[in-house]
């Protein structure tokens, strides 16, 4: 006769039974669920994979990416603006920034932006696509727009232009540009950038985008967290330049010295326009140099972006503060005809 403990064993091969059938349950359900999960995130990540492929895969190529403009287009088919995007500048937020200036820089000629490749940054290929354009469009007025260290770029590229092909450029704007890599604040990183790079290290995008939110957050001060996160998640998304472009822009700043252009841009005008809060570029240092050595060509280094944020080479953010200044500037340097800025804008 058992004891009053002991259990049926019947009974207890009929509980385990049911305990593996439960369990076996749960786990078809948590497999289910982890399955799916897992072919969503496989399923995303191919899709970013596949459209970051394409997106780089367009961009092997410097392009001059032009900006349709009823008005410009019609009244100005000769003359034309460059803008050269600033670091880390993406081809769709150099396009940005040319549309929040339309209503100034319209005024006088059509809207064009450089795409840089994501090969990597090449003035002579940039040089190339720039003479391509002109050529093909007939335009005969060049106005440059170097947006941060898109000035030392455009300054760069005029003097080659008017060396090899004998073009001149009408007018350069150094918006925030730094004249060396003196004036750049953030030295530590940026050495180390270019350290890298020159001894072939290639550092992924979500490191670079990790590094930019914190030196965002850092300088809250400078940019709203709206603008952090949009300006993050741009550096992580598939339109985001190449670490290789970003590198190479590095080593472009660390190495650039404007003295070897200086005298070599013809009668090309020059403006410098920045902020004394600019904390990416020390604007008192650059405003300075680039007047003592283009000495013959700067025609303003007095207006200032006060108010914009972030401080530093901010159009896109700030429209309403730059393109007064861009008004004041065209209109006391190249004039309009009866009337100059009322001419009515479409």
């Amino acid at each position: 006769m058992p004891y009053e403990g002991d259990v049926n064993p019947q009974n207890r091969r009929g509980s385990s039974a049911a305990r593996l059938l439960a369990e076996a349950a749960a786990l078809k359900q948590f497999s289910r669920r982890g399955f799916l999960t897992g072919a969503g995130a496989s399923g995303l990540l191919a899709a970013d994979m596949l459209l970051t492929r394409q997106v780089q895969s367009q961009r092997r190529t410097d392009r001059i990416l032009t900006i349709s403009d009823g008005f410009a287009d019609l009244y100005y088919p000769d003359a034309s603006w460059f803008l050269f995007p600033g670091y880390k500048t993406s081809w769709e937020e150099a396009q940005w920034i040319l549309n929040s200036l339309r209503g100034s820089l319209n005024k006088r000629a059509r809207l064009a932006a450089v795409g840089y490749s994501n090969q990597g940054l090449d003035i002579d290929s940039i040089v190339i696509a720039l003479i391509e354009h002109v050529r093909a469009q007939k335009i005969t007025k060049l106005f440059f727009y170097g947006h941060s260290f898109g000035g030392m770029v455009a300054t760069q590229v005029a003097a080659r232009l008017l060396e090899i092909h004998g073009v001149e450029v009408k007018f350069i704007v150094l918006d925030s540009s730094p004249y060396s890599k003196h004036d750049v604040l953030d030295q530590s990183w940026f050495d180390g950038v270019v350290f890298l790079y020159e001894r072939g290290f290639r550092f992924p995008s979500t490191l670079r985008g990790g590094y930019e939110l914190g030196e965002r957050v850092i300088h809250k001060d400078e940019r709203s967290w709206r603008q952090i996160l949009d300006q993050t998640m741009e550096q992580l998304s598939p339109i985001a330049p190449s670490s290789v472009l970003v590198q190479t822009e590095s080593a472009y700043i660390y190495h650039f010295e404007g003295a070897r252009f200086a005298g070599k841009i013809g009668t090309a005008k020059m403006a410098y326009v920045g902020n004394p809060r600019d904390r990416t570029v020390r604007y008192q240092t650059a405003a300075e140099a680039w007047a003592v050595a283009f000495k013959d060509n700067i025609v303003s280094t007095d207006l200032q972006t006060t108010g914009a944020a972030p401080a530093h080479a901010s159009p896109g953010w700030n429209p309403n503060i730059y393109r007064p200044i861009l008004d004041e500037l065209l209109d006391g340097f190249f004039p309009l005809p009866r009337g100059g800025s009322r001419v009515t804008v479409f």
